[in-house]
C-alpha cells in the first residue's frame, strides 16, 4: 500500500502519530470511565481533561458532548431538538436523510450556496460548512444572521471543515474524528444552550447512553491540537491541480465558489466516473466519486442534482481531496494518469 497514491481524505484521514499514541497508552490503563473506584474516576479525568482540550484547541467556549461520529450527532439532533420543524440544505450528507425524521428541504444556486431568502422560520435548520463532495464553503456569516432574525436553530455538519477552518457561530455542530486524523467511531457534538436538546439519559450529561470510548476519544483530542501548518501546502496544490484540469480539457465543479483548498471535484467529459475509478484505481491512485458512502450508487449526485447538473454530466464527476501527507508528486502523478485516460477516451 506504500506505493499508492491516496487522494481520498474526505473520506476519511490516517490516523496521525500522536493519536495512535494517545490511544495505545489508554488501552494500557483501561477502565469504565463511569466506575466509581480510583481506576474509573482516573479515565474520567483523562476523557475530560480531552473534552477541554478539545475545546480549546477549536475555539468553541460552549458544551461539547462525544459521540460515535457525525452521523450519530446528526441523528440526535435531528430527532431531540426542541424545535417542531426541520429544514436540511439539498447538499448535505445522506446522514441527514436516515436519521428517521423527514426535512423539509431547502434550495441551493447552481454555485452551491445556500439561498438565505428561503431560509425558513422557527425550525432547526441543517447547513453544513463545506461540502463534501464539492468543498464549497457556505457563507456562515449570512447564515448567522438570517436564522437569528427568523428565530430557527442553526446546526452545522462541520466534519470536512473542522480542525482546518474556524467553527461557525452555531447552535448545534456534529464533528468527526477520523476526518482529521483520529480514529474511526468517535465523534463530537457541540451544543451552545442544553434547553434547545430534549436529555436521553445515560452518560455524557445525560445526552447520550453508553460506555465512552475512552481510547479514541484521547486520541481525537491529540488529533485536533496537532498544528496544521500542511493547510496551505494544500491550497497550492488544489490550485496546480485546477489548473491542470482545465488545460486538459475537464472541468472543476464549483469553480467560481468559495472552496476549502482539500476537496475538489473534476469532470471528464464522456468518461464516466465508475470507469474512471477503476482506471485510477489500477494506476494505484485512491479517488472517490462523490460522497463515500454513496460512491457504490449507479444514481447521480443527489448535491451536482441540486446544482443543476444533468445525469450524464453529473455522473462523469470524480472526487480528489487531500491531507496533510499529500505531495505535490502525488498531484503530478495524478495529472498524468488524468491526461493519459483522457487521451485514451478521445481514441475510442
Amino acid at each position: 500500500m506504500n506505493s499508492r497514491i491516496y487522494l481520498d481524505y474526505a473520506a476519511t484521514t490516517p490516523i496521525t502519530t500522536s493519536a495512535r499514541q494517545a490511544m495505545d497508552e489508554a488501552f494500557d490503563i483501561w477502565a469504565n470511565p463511569s466506575s466509581p473506584h480510583k481506576d474509573g474516576r482516573h479515565m474520567r479525568a483523562l476523557i475530560e481533561e480531552a473534552r477541554i482540550r478539545i475545546k480549546e484547541a477549536l475555539n468553541w467556549p460552549h458544551h461539547l458532548i462525544f459521540t460515535s461520529g457525525a452521523s450519530e450527532s446528526i441523528a440526535m439532533v435531528l430527532q431531540r431538538n426542541t424545535l417542531e420543524q426541520s429544514s436540511i440544505s439539498a447538499v448535505e450528507h445522506d446522514a441527514f436523510l436516515r436519521a428517521g425524521i423527514i426535512p423539509n428541504i431547502l434550495p441551493v444556486d447552481k454555485n452551491g450556496y445556500i439561498i438565505p431568502e428561503k431560509l425558513p422560520e422557527n425550525q432547526l435548520v441543517g447547513v453544513q460548512t463545506v461540502n463534501n463532495e464539492t468543498g464549497v464553503i457556505q457563507p456562515a456569516d449570512i447564515l448567522r444572521q438570517t436564522l437569528s432574525e427568523k428565530n430557527s436553530l442553526w446546526f452545522a455538519d462541520a466534519a470536512q471543515s473542522a480542525g482546518k477552518m474556524p467553527l461557525p457561530d452555531a447552535d448545534f455542530i456534529s464533528l468527526s474524528a477520523h476526518k482529521l486524523g483520529g480514529a474511526p467511531g468517535v465523534g463530537a457534538l457541540l451544543i451552545r444552550d442544553w434547553a434547545k436538546l430534549r436529555p436521553f439519559g445515560g452518560q455524557e450529561q445525560g445526552y447520550r447512553a453508553g460506555t465512552e470510548n475512552a481510547p479514541a476519544i484521547l486520541g481525537f483530542a491529540a488529533a485536533v491540537c496537532e498544528k496544521k501548518d500542511w493547510f496551505e501546502k494544500a491550497d497550492a496544490l488544489r490550485e496546480k491541480l485546477d489548473q491542470a484540469i482545465i488545460a486538459s480539457g475537464g472541468e472543476i465543479v464549483a469553480y467560481q465558489s468559495e472552496r476549502i483548498p482539500t476537496i475538489a471535484s473534476y469532470r471528464m467529459p464522456d468518461m464516466v466516473a465508475k470507469t474512471q475509478l477503476i482506471l485510477f484505481d489500477m494506476a494505484g491512485i485512491s479517488i472517490s466519486a462523490g460522497s463515500a458512502c454513496s460512491s457504490g450508487s449507479l444514481k447521480s449526485s443527489p448535491v451536482l442534482k441540486a446544482m443543476g447538473w444533468g445525469d450524464k454530466e453529473a455522473q462523469e464527476v470524480i472526487r480528489v481531496s487531500f491531507g496533510r501527507e499529500t505531495t505535490e508528486s502525488d498531484i503530478d502523478q495524478f495529472i498524468k494518469i488524468w491526461r493519459q485516460i483522457a487521451e485514451q477516451r478521445k481514441k475510442a
